[in-house]
C-alpha cells in the first residue's frame, strides 16, 4: 500500500472553525467543505506546507501553528493510498485580512461544529472534526468537575492511558495503564505480563486492563489516550480489523464498554504516553529479573 503525507488545518475563531467548499477535485469531494490543507511536495516539511496551502488557497497567513493530532486515513476512491494526515490548530496572525480564496474553492464559511452537516462535509473532515469534538468534549467535561466532586462516584470521568509492547513484536510482551482524574492526581495504575504475543496485541490487552481497571473503581465515563492510531482508529470504527489474533481482544473490550456510558478514544505523542510505557517496561523488566 502506498502511503503519503498531508496537512490540515483547523483554525478557530470565537468557537468557529473555517471551511472550504470544493470548486474543482473528483465527484465524492466536489461542492463539499474541507478544512484547509492537501498532500506535501517532495521532501517538503509539514509546517511549510500548512503555511503554503494557508497562503495560496485562502490568503491567510500562520502566526503559529501547534501539532493537534495525527491520524491515517484511507481515501474511499483510492483504497490503494494511506494517507498520514498531520492536524495542526492554527492562530492567524493580527492584522489578518479577509480569507481570499484561489480556483481550488468557491465558498468559504465560519461555522460553529455543532451546526456542521454531515453530508455537506469530505470523509476527512468528518473524520477530523469528529476527533476535535471528542477532545473539546472531555476538556469541557473536566473543567466542569469542581474539587469537590473527585469523589469517586459513578458519574466521575476519568482519563486512561493506555500502551502495549513486544520485544521481539511477537515477542515477551506487557500492557500498562494510568488512571488520572479531573486533577491529573494518578488514580490507579497497572501492568500485566501477557507472555508471546505481537505489538497490536498487548496494545490492545493495555485497552481492555484501563477499561477493567476503571469499571472495578466504580466510574461510568472513560477518555482514553493511546499512542496507537492503529488502535484507536479501529476502536472508533475507522479501520476494520483484519488480524484475527485481535478479534478476541477487541471482543473483550467491547463487552467491558457496555458498563460505561460513554468511552472515547484519541491519539496522543508518544512523549505523552510516558507513564503508561513505564507501567509496560517495569513489568516487562521485573518479569525478566524474575525469568
Amino acid at each position: 500500500m502506498k502511503q503519503r503525507l498531508s496537512v490540515r488545518a483547523i483554525i478557530n475563531d470565537n468557537g468557529k472553525v473555517l471551511i472550504l467548499k470544493r470548486a474543482t477535485g473528483r465527484e465524492t469531494i466536489l461542492g463539499k467543505y474541507e478544512l484547509p490543507g492537501g498532500k506535501l511536495a517532495y521532501g517538503e516539511q509539514p509546517e511549510d506546507a500548512l503555511r503554503r496551502y494557508l497562503h495560496d488557497d485562502a490568503g491567510l497567513h500562520v502566526q503559529a501553528a501547534q501539532l493537534f493530532d495525527a491520524v491515517t486515513y484511507i481515501d474511499h476512491d483510492d483504497r490503494a493510498i494511506q494517507y498520514g494526515v498531520i492536524v495542526y490548530t492554527v492562530t492567524l496572525t493580527p492584522d489578518q485580512r479577509p480569507v481570499s480564496l484561489s480556483g481550488n474553492y468557491n465558498k468559504y464559511l465560519w461555522k460553529p461544529m455543532t451546526s456542521l452537516q454531515q453530508n455537506e462535509l469530505t470523509d476527512l473532515t468528518q473524520l477530523l472534526l469528529g476527533i476535535v469534538k471528542q477532545e473539546t468534549i472531555t476538556d469541557e467535561s473536566l473543567a466542569n468537575i469542581s474539587d469537590n466532586d473527585v469523589k469517586m462516584s459513578t458519574e466521575n470521568e476519568v482519563i486512561v492511558y493506555t500502551d502495549g509492547g513486544s520485544r521481539g513484536n511477537p515477542g515477551p510482551s506487557a500492557a500498562g495503564f494510568i488512571i488520572v482524574d479531573n486533577s491529573r492526581e494518578v488514580i490507579a495504575e497497572g501492568g500485566e505480563f501477557l507472555g508471546i504475543t505481537t505489538n497490536n496485541q498487548a496494545e490492545y490487552h493495555g485497552v481492555r486492563l484501563g477499561l477493567e481497571a476503571a469499571k472495578e473503581l466504580g466510574f461510568k465515563k472513560a477518555h482514553f489516550k493511546i499512542d496507537s492510531m492503529l488502535v484507536v482508529n479501529q476502536m472508533n470504527g475507522h479501520y476494520k480489523i483484519k488480524n484475527r489474533e485481535l478479534w478476541p481482544i477487541h471482543e473483550r473490550i467491547r463487552e467491558l464498554m457496555k458498563f460505561f456510558t460513554l468511552v472515547t478514544f484519541s491519539h496522543v505523542p508518544r512523549e505523552q504516553n510516558q507513564l503508561a510505557d513505564g507501567m509496560v517496561n517495569k513489568t516487562l523488566d521485573t518479569h525478566t529479573d524474575n525469568g
